[in-house]
């Protein structure tokens, strides 16, 4: 009896084939096909007759010249996202034909054919009665259903186009809530990791309390939990109030790619409410937009807050070439500039060339410093920096930090001392020699620098603390701390000054010298030997410290008073 399907999805041009096909023995109401521009391919109503309708008549016609959706965008979009996703949708319409206005519940289907993609659609629908046409009567409100499905779908496309998330959480509440009538809407955000639900946007009724803020685990509400793994609403009717006072629940998820990004929740305090099939699949629709738009706000505030980074970042290379190039310029104009004096003949005796002579040595070796600060930390970020670890006995490294530097300090009248811990056995450190050396030099050289008056002190604490999960496990560590009277650091700067190309003030850079790596370069080694590096500053003015910690191969035999 069913002659033709196959041929009707693969020629669009038969009309004539609506003779072979009995539509009335289906069991629908309202049976057609359409094109992929909206032309009726086939058509049958059983209350054609009843709306001065010839079903004959539309074959072969438009959607928009004689039965036509009154919102005629949104009907041909739906047709197309079916063929799109090759999968069928359900929607409520509001047909046109001369005077006659038909509200109609309709299911859309995609045609497939043995090949290729579809291109013709399969609907199948009936006359809504008054109750259908009017389901969130309960509420108050008496607008048939294909206007709620309309309004959510323009609610659906508003939110879609912001970005900014905040935004749309608050129009996703405001609007269903309005819609809905309910005593209170939320949107409550989900962070997967901490199990958590936050309570971002809210709308509610005068009468009622504000939650906004409110933050719970997931465990704490059941339905919450269970809606975060459903792919549906749930509905819940509460004998036993919660703080909210919420007699009945409607609660929906919002997923991207298959992961919960948030909970929709309606609730009626009032009274309870019974959730229809249709409220909970508009709720349903809703989520699905919002979840999506959500994902794309949140990934908006990623590529911006990257993009601001990625600013800063080019900003302080910037100002970091600029401090370098006129760093490495000056000892190298001195080294030329004594030199040059040499060539010339202008030392007048032999101590004034030796003078000339160690200036232009002094500024070869800063210079020489300051190419291998930028030598290291290019190394560190290409990761290409290995060091080789060995046993280090502290009092060694402390007595060659002593005598390479505490002259620095006695020329600018700074008092310098160093604080061993008593011990009756050697502290024996695991690193290496010469990075170790490095660090203290130069979290040393940058104490005396800062300071005018008053001094530095280096400490060394043995802590008995395990350290495992390294190349291997160690007993305790020894931390190290260079304190100073000198500059300090506001508080709000102190987080930035192990960035690589951060400088507290440009101004420092050319006041007191240097590239201003010696903290970036410091922290990196210091780590590569399985240690933590820390600032502390209580303010401009008020000195700071540095404390580092290095791994201990054993724990010494510590003096008793």
């Amino acid at each position: 009896m069913f002659t033709g399907f196959s041929e009707l999805s693969n020629n669009h041009t038969a009309p004539a084939l609506t003779d072979s096909i009995s539509w009335q023995h289906l069991g629908a109401e309202l049976v057609f096909t359409q094109d992929n521009s909206g032309r009726y391919l086939s058509f049958w109503w059983a209350k054609a007759q009843e709306y001065d309708l010839n079903n004959q008549e539309l074959v072969g016609t438009s959607y928009q010249d004689i039965f036509t959706p009154i919102d005629r965008e949104a009907y041909i979009s739906k047709v197309r996202r079916v063929l799109k996703r090759r999968l069928p949708e359900q929607c409520y319409c509001l047909f046109q034909h001369q005077e006659h206005s038909v509200s109609l519940e309709l299911i859309i289907s995609p045609i497939l054919p043995a090949k290729g993609e579809p291109k013709t659609v399969l609907v199948m629908g009936h006359l809504l009665n008054e109750a259908e046409m009017f389901p969130l009567s309960s509420s108050n409100s008496h607008l048939p259903i294909y206007s709620y499905q309309k309004i959510l779908t323009q609610i659906a496309h508003k939110i879609r186009r912001s970005l900014n998330l905040e935004t749309i959480w608050q129009q996703t509440v405001n609007s269903l809530g309005e819609v809905f009538s309910v005593s209170r809407c939320l949107i409550l955000s989900y962070n997967v990791k901490s199990q958590k639900l936050t309570v971002e946007a809210e709308y509610h009724q005068p009468e009622l309390i504000s939650v906004l803020s409110l933050s719970f685990d997931v465990q704490t509400e059941p339905y919450f939990e269970q809606a975060l793994s459903s792919p549906n609403p749930i509905a819940v009717d509460q004998l036993v109030l919660d703080a909210s006072g919420a007699k009945s629940i409607l609660v929906a998820p919002t997923s991207y790619n298959n992961q919960s990004n948030a909970l929709i929740c309606l609730q009626e305090c009032d009274r309870y409410r019974s959730w229809t099939t249709t409220e909970i699949e508009l709720v349903k629709e809703l989520a699905e937009h919002v979840g999506t738009a959500i994902a794309h706000a949140r990934l908006y505030q990623e590529l911006e807050i990257a993009s601001i980074q990625a600013e800063e970042a080019n900003r302080l290379k910037s100002d970091f070439l600029a401090n370098t190039s006129h760093e490495l310029r000056t000892p190298l104009n001195g080294i030329i500039g004594f030199l040059k004096l040499l060539l010339e003949g202008m030392a007048d005796n032999p101590d004034e060339q030796r003078e000339f002579i160690q200036e232009a040595y002094k500024s070869s070796i800063h210079l020489l410093n300051l190419i291998n600060d930028i030598l290291d930390i290019a190394k560190i970020e290409a990761g290409k920096m290995e060091l080789e670890l060995t046993e280090i006995e502290l009092e060694e490294l402390f007595q060659d930090v002593d005598n390479l530097i505490r002259t620095q300090a006695e020329q600018k009248n700074l008092n310098f001392q160093l604080k061993y811990p008593a011990t009756l056995t050697p502290i024996t450190v695991y690193g290496n020699y010469q990075r170790l050396l490095q660090i203290m030099l130069n979290l040393v050289g940058n104490a005396i620098k800062f300071t005018h008056e008053g001094g530095i002190v280096i400490t060394a604490e043995v802590v008995a603390k395990k350290i495992l999960g390294t190349p291997q496990n160690f007993p305790g560590i020894v931390k190290i701390s260079v304190a100073d009277t000198g500059i300090g650091v506001s508080l709000e700067k102190q987080d930035k000054l192990f960035e690589n190309f951060f400088q507290v003030d440009g101004s420092r850079t050319k006041s007191y010298g240097g590239t201003g790596l010696g903290l970036a370069i410091s922290q990196k080694l210091v780590e590569a030997m399985g240690g933590t590096i820390s600032f502390y500053s209580m303010g401009e003015g008020l000195g700071s410290t540095v404390i580092f910690t290095v791994p201990l191969t054993h724990l010494p035999v510590m003096k008793t008073v």
